[in-house]
């Protein structure tokens, strides 16, 4: 039997063994769909982890040291997701390098708590970002309102308690009338303040730390496609203090070896091929676009990611004179097998979005047949 059938087999055991459905992914990097495909050559690194022993702390040390040279960050730290990063951030930033604060981390010695961001800024990506912020000891001071915030609207919530400016370079954030990652370095460094960027499934790791973050939080699984892991990179000073607070808060969201290792090779590779060109993904969008729009009671167009990523989807209108509306289009479609999972964000305004990176064209041809079921 050939490794490939060998591998079919495999995966069509799993699916009936635990009554699992298949998935469609035009979601995107999703976390409730396990995030993304892990490249072989990640896999095996992680395998090479499973298959030895290390000492850890020189591990953590060592691959930590490699990424961030190759980020050009001063200093890089693996956590086991971005979550983990948020929280152990903030409670470095109240703790300061302070071993009483990693064992006593509620102590009412450290005053310094207020964790500033917009309030556009303030969502619920699988839990809201307020969640993981007081998770880590911090207390939210919301900036601004969810239609703007400037530098302004931050600096006047600035007080002898705060200790670090928070935002979120996220599509799920309010993107108009809001003040940009330049304008609240700029804010934080005025301040004397450092800055936390959550940048979760963001895909250039290099340009902010051009513009000077301090923090930097990406997930593992998303662009970079690794293993359930984080990267927080920056400043020397920062990234020791959340080491630190491995041995506190940390200890419940420790990374294994196989993961550190996994992850290293998928930023290895990822500084070397990078995410899928936005062209390249365009033209394979075109023909999904054309069969889109032969569904009845649709209209399809390309659209850009929000934040302004090179990321291109599908947009479809489900029109008025469709008998289910939005709501029930995708409803419908995660109700099948395999069960489509689409972006249904704007669902409540008859819109959905069909993200394509994890989408191929046999799937592509799925998705329109299963919409025209629906639409009959």
């Amino acid at each position: 039997m050939s490794i490939q059938l060998e591998e079919d087999k495999l995966v069509e055991d799993i699916y009936s063994e635990y009554g699992l459905k298949k998935v469609i992914n035009a979601s995107g990097k999703m976390t409730i769909l396990g995030v993304s495909q892990v490249p072989d050559d990640v896999i095996n690194a992680q395998q090479f982890g499973d298959k030895h022993f290390f000492e850890m702390a020189d591990l953590d040390v060592q691959t930590c040291k490699h990424l961030a040279k190759l980020l050009g960050a001063e200093d890089s730290i693996v956590v086991n997701s971005a979550s983990a990063g948020i929280a152990m951030s903030v409670a470095a930033l109240i703790g300061q390098g302070s071993m009483y604060h990693v064992y006593h981390s509620n102590s009412p010695r450290f005053e310094k708590r207020e964790i500033i961001l917009p309030k556009g800024h303030n969502v619920d990506y699988g839990t809201p970002e307020e969640v993981m912020i007081e998770l880590g000891g911090g207390h939210v001071i919301e900036a601004g309102y969810a239609n703007m915030c400037t530098p302004e609207h931050i600096e006047m919530m600035i007080t002898d308690k705060t200790a670090a400016i928070f935002y979120v370079k996220s599509h799920h954030t309010v993107q108009k009338s809001m003040l940009s990652v330049k304008d609240a370095v700029e804010v934080a460094h005025k301040n004397n303040l450092p800055l936390i960027l959550d940048a979760a499934a963001e895909e250039d790791m290099k340009k902010y730390l051009a513009l000077g973050v301090d923090i930097i939080i990406f997930s593992g699984a998303k662009a970079l496609e690794g293993p359930a892991s984080g990267l927080v990179y920056g400043k020397s000073k920062y990234i020791n203090w959340i080491r630190l607070q491995k041995k506190g808060i940390g200890r419940a969201m420790k990374i294994g070896k196989e993961n550190i290792l996994g992850l290293t090779a998928a930023i290895e590779r990822y500084l070397k091929i990078g995410p899928e060109d936005g062209e390249h993904m365009r033209q394979r969008l075109a023909p999904f676009l054309k069969n889109l729009n032969e569904v009845p009671n649709i209209q399809a167009k390309e659209v850009q990611d929000g934040a302004g990523r090179e990321i291109y989807r599908a947009a479809i209108t489900v029109e008025n004179s469709s008998k289910k509306d939005a709501k029930e289009v995708t409803r419908e479609l995660k109700l099948g097998d395999p069960a489509i999972y689409t972006r249904e964000y704007r669902a409540n305004e008859g819109i959905i979005e069909f993200d394509i990176r994890a989408v191929d064209a046999e799937e592509m041809d799925m998705i329109v047949n299963r919409l025209k079921e629906i639409q009959k």
